[in-house]
């Protein structure tokens, strides 16, 4: 057996269909393992994985996760983490909490700054200080008000009456048997965190929190190989276990491995079918939700697991798949969405099902209707020819996610192998061979597909949670929650409040304490010319631009392949190569010159795109049906949307990934899809259906609200992006349901003018990803197809989101939005004023380094507001496109005090009563590297930046990199000057307006705050009407107002 010190080589191996390089690493001294997967990257992830089993809603494993970063033995004070992370060149650390285990993870550019961290790190892990203090703010505190608070609290107050959450809790008790600990909820629920106490965290803590009972999954290249993290662990952090005695052995006497070895295990088959209504806090009672459960393989069946996961992708994927068209694509839908998941249990898989926007009516039947629909398939067999096309194309799907996400795709697997599967090692391998699989499966029969349908999905029976949504308990939790606090106030009276806010108050100070420069100046900062940047040619058409001039590199190998494939080309194409079995195809269409009406019609035409009937250019006529299945066939994967990374929102893109051989077949479906899809009455009315049935989903989300509202603000009606936003749909799909109906002729009529708009050749800009340099034909395959279309024209100008503000986006001032949401019980809040526009501005680089000084982990907002327990998250951005900053509060149980903390801040920065130190600024300047080197960091997303830094964004193909030197000169003194004159706006109400979407019992409440602030104040409330419509009513200071 090969070794290295204390560690034992497990298993090692190479995946035999990508360049990635596996092993396992196990200490005998102390049990820790550690998976390498090696492969060539920029950037370098870790993730430490922690087994956490727990048998009570409790929540300790969820406030740990928080608490370890609050500082640990050599390291005992807050926030050391993070701030020698964004030294490292990373963008701080993060966790999250699941049923069964807790993740930490750190990713850096390079390898210097994740060595660097990784004995920090477990040394928080390990050895947490767990102060009180941190306990105080970070999980659940009552504040001078007598209100509940903790970053914690505010995160489960923010979910714990969700539909999701309602449901899936109900449907653990009922699938768990008594003392397993998958019945609990990990996250903690909010009556239990109220009396959770930091003695029991220390103690859950021991238990679980030892070398044993973790491992490292590493990913990414580290340039020495993995004998240099082996040896970090041998000699900074295996002393470390030896001095707390935890050096003995792999498995130490009494441990018994999470899941595996205790009642969690101890699992039988569902004796009878259960079903169970749980309701939801919801004003629009017309349609509700569904989830099945059923008992899967055991974990390690790997080929039949692999089997369900495409029998649900052939069932459900697309408007061709059975239970799609019986369920959804039909006139009036039994429900807009239907898809099949797994969830890796001890013993046996959770396989579950779920259905979306049910209609009331249906809901008490739907889940034996659907099992009459599955045991029809079963018995009339499998198409097997879509069967082949699923397999295929699910393939296709899984080579390009390993070339975009190469090994750090399988981290998941590692995880879960750590897990469940053998210890020995020996299902590693196995666990990640999926590729493989896929020749088994090519070869089943149809019989084989339906005896598995019938083997887990028709015959044994399951658990069915229907989600009802209740008008009655959302007024119910409002007054509970006012009671509550009311007799929380009154047993603590004025005496006892005062106490809390002095427990609260000096929980803060003890927590504020600051690091020493020596700490954080003895973590020096790496290289940036350690990083290794992917190269991408580019080449460009020279068509005629008012916006600048073409770029082309004309003597490039790729401008030569190109220019010997004929003439140049009269419309805008960019080509950008780099190496790859895959070609991507996209196409942005200017909305410029759509008419404001037709504006709201955009999320229709966007649903509906891929599933129309298509003519096409070779005379044949496709239904819906078969377009979706040819698609599916020829194709990687297609998309259609507004804009790109939140960019550019005022264009229409239209993106298809292919194989390289299938070049020209992306080509014509986009010409076909674009030009030759029919708009019928019966399609049209299916889309209809589907989004009208969604939307009641769609506003029962705070974040969603949130930027609709803030849409309607900011922007006029000519901004296709506020007329998507579900505000205004709500109200505009149910007038197109109407006209549908009524007038089918006119609505088809305006969407013809819709596609007259859209294919307007002075907006049409083409991108093209991939390998170019393996196409015989990149340029005269589009001459082909788009040569009669697209004529010789000058490029018209990109429009802007800042060409669409209205008058209150140019001069933000005075107002301020309330709403109320049943569906939410925390706030969700954004404060906007003027910025800088455009992505050459001079002050850029400064705003940048500003921005990262604020938000960065364990910096000035989070130490304040976060750390403070007044909200889940808290940050300031920039938006160059429209020209604004703003002030965003997540999931925030006291928005009106994380406001003034938030202004305080700010005015501290500026006037010098809260230092910035040279240490502060050079770590916003080292994450920003991190930010940069990911934003490029795979051959895709190199060469997709290059298209939008020079054709629109109007700046050079590497601009992000060139700016790394820029950021580096921003001086102290430059990010203050920003903070004056950008952000100390966003707190004065005459120069800001700020929308707040927040639970009923506190829209009174963060009103007055705001009347108080000088905002001049609306209060709205977004509920249906009588008839399932989206109207709602809202009461303001001097105005009615209707919120559609």
């Amino acid at each position: 057996m090969e070794s290295h010190g204390n560690f034992d080589l497990i298993k090692k191996f190479q995946l035999d269909f990508a360049d990635v390089h596996v092993s396992k690493w196990k200490s005998r001294s102390c049990g820790l393992s550690i998976v390498h997967l090696d492969y060539d990257a920029p950037i370098v992830n870790g993730y430490f994985v922690v087994a956490t089993e727990i048998f009570d809603d409790s929540g300790c494993p969820h406030t740990l996760e928080h608490l370890v970063f609050m500082g640990s033995e050599k390291y005992p004070y807050k926030g050391t983490m993070d701030h020698l992370a964004n030294r490292g060149f990373s963008d701080g650390t993060y966790a999250w909490t699941d049923i069964d285990h807790t993740v930490f993870t750190v990713s850096t550019a390079g390898e210097h700054g994740f060595l660097q961290l990784l004995p920090i790190y477990l040394d928080h892990i390990l050895y947490p200080t767990l102060p009180e203090a941190g306990f105080i703010t970070e999980v659940h505190h009552i504040d001078g008000q007598g209100q509940d608070s903790g970053v914690v609290y505010s995160e489960m107050q923010g979910c714990e009456n969700s539909t999701v959450e309602l449901m899936a809790l109900r449907m653990q008790r009922l699938l768990y048997p008594p003392g397993s600990a998958y019945r609990s909820e990990t996250g903690g629920l909010m009556e239990a965190l109220r009396v959770l106490t930091i003695d029991q965290i220390r103690d859950y803590h021991r238990a679980y929190y030892v070398p044993h009972n973790l491992t490292l999954v590493v990913t990414g290249r580290l340039a020495s190989g993995t004998g240099s993290l082996l040896d970090v662990m041998q000699q900074e952090v295996e002393p470390r276990f030896v001095e707390h005695q935890q050096n003995k052995g792999t498995k130490p006497l009494g441990w018994n491995r999470p899941f595996m070895e205790t009642p969690s295990a101890d699992r039988k088959p569902i004796a009878q079918t259960v079903k169970e209504t749980v309701e939801f806090p919801e004003k629009d009672e017309s349609a509700g939700e569904l989830q099945l459960g059923f008992l899967g393989p055991p974990p390690t069946a790997f080929l039949e697991r692999k089997a369900l996961g495409i029998l649900g992708t052939y069932l459900t994927s697309s408007a061709a798949a059975p239970l799609r068209k019986e369920y959804v694509e039909v006139e009036n839908p039994l429900s807009t969405y239907i898809y099949f998941d797994q969830g890796t249990r001890a013993t046996y898989v959770d396989l579950a099902v779920y259905a979306g926007a049910v209609p009331i009516e249906h809901l008490d039947t739907f889940d034996e209707k659907l099992r009459d629909s599955l045991r029809r398939i079963a018995d009339e067999g499998l198409d097997m020819d879509r069967m082949a096309m699923v397999i295929n194309r699910d393939e296709r799907q899984l080579r390009s996610k390993i070339e975009s996400s190469q090994g750090d795709m399988f981290y998941r697997k590692v995880l879960t192998d750590f897990l469940y599967g053998s210890e020995d090692g020996s299902d590693l391998a196995p666990s990640l061979d999926e590729i493989n699989r896929y020749a088994q499966l090519k070869k089943w029969t149809s019989e084989q597909w339906s005896d598995l349908l019938r083997k887990y999905y028709v015959n044994p029976h399951y658990v069915a949670v229907r989600g009802k949504p209740s008008s009655e308990m959302a007024d119910r939790l409002e007054q509970v929650e006012k009671a509550r606090i009311a007799a929380q106030k009154a047993k603590l009276g004025p005496t006892g409040l005062a106490e809390c806010e002095r427990i609260l108050e000096e929980a803060r100070k003890e927590n504020e304490k600051e690091i020493p420069n020596e700490i954080l100046t003895s973590f020096p900062a790496p290289s940036v010319k350690s990083i290794v940047w992917i190269a991408v040619q580019s080449f460009q058409e020279p068509v005629k631009s008012k916006a600048r001039a073409p770029r082309q590199e004309a003597h490039s190998e790729l401008a030569k392949h190109i220019e010997r494939d004929g003439p140049f080309l009269p419309f805008f194409v960019q080509y950008d190569h780099v190496k790859s079995d895959f070609v991507t195809v996209h196409a942005y269409f200017s909305l410029a010159s759509l008419p404001d009406r037709l504006r709201p019609y955009i999320s229709t035409y966007l649903y509906s795109f891929f599933s129309l009937p298509v003519k096409r250019s070779t005379g044949e006529k496709l239904n819906h049906e078969e377009v979706v299945n040819r698609l599916g066939d020829d194709t990687v994967s297609y998309e259609v949307n507004c804009g790109v990374l939140d960019l550019f929102t005022e264009t229409m893109r239209v993106s298809i990934k292919v194989e390289v051989a299938r070049y020209e077949n992306a080509i014509a479906w986009l010409k076909d899809l674009v030009y030759g899809s029919e708009f019928n009455k019966e399609r049209l009315q299916v889309t209809v259906a589907k989004l009208q049935q969604s939307l009641p989903w769609s506003r029962r989300d705070g974040n969603t609200v949130l930027g609709s509202v803030v849409a309607e603000l900011l922007y006029t009606e000519s901004s296709t992006s506020r007329m998507y936003g579900v505000v205004p749909q709500i109200e505009f799909i149910a007038k197109l349901s109407r006209r549908l109906q009524e007038f089918p002729a006119d609505v088809i009529q305006d969407f013809e003018e819709i596609r007259m708009h859209v294919t307007d050749p002075t907006g049409i800009r083409i991108s093209i990803v991939g390998d170019i340099l393996a196409l015989k034909e990149p340029r005269s395959a589009w001459a082909r197809h788009f040569g009669q279309v697209l004529p010789p024209c000058e490029l018209a100008p990109l429009r802007l989101s800042v060409d669409t503000l209205s008058a209150v986006g140019k001069s933000p001032a005075k107002r301020a939005v309330v709403v109320s949401l049943p569906t939410i019980e925390s706030a969700f809040v954004m404060h906007t004023a003027r910025g800088i526009q455009g992505w050459s501005h001079p002050e850029y680089p400064a705003m940048r380094v500003a921005v990262e000084v604020l938000n960065a982990k364990e910096s000035f907002l989070w130490r304040y507001i976060r750390g403070s327990g007044l909200a889940y998250g808290a940050y300031c951005d920039y938006d160059l496109e429209a020209g604004l900053v703003n002030f965003t509060l997540d999931r925030s149980a006291n928005s009106i005090e994380a406001f003034k903390q938030a202004a305080n801040v700010i005015r501290g920065l500026t006037d010098g009563s809260i230092a910035m130190d040279d240490t502060v600024l050079d770590a916003a300047k080292s994450s920003i590297v991190f930010g940069v080197a990911q934003s490029v960091s795979t051959p895709n997303r190199a060469a997709i930046m290059s298209f939008i830094n020079q054709a629109l964004k109007g700046v050079s193909q590497n601009h992000n990199i060139e700016q790394l030197e820029k950021f580096q000169r921003i001086t102290r003194e430059d990010v203050l000057d920003v903070f004056r004159r950008y952000f100390l706006p966003l707190f004065d109400a005459s120069s800001s307006v700020a929308v707040a979407v927040v639970a009923p019992a506190k829209a009174d409440q963060v009103a007055q705050g705001f009347d108080q602030f000088g905002f001049d104040v609306e209060q709205k409330t977004l509920q249906a009407d009588e008839g399932g419509g989206g109207v709602a009513d809202g009461e303001t200071t001097g105005e009615s107002v209707m919120l559609c």
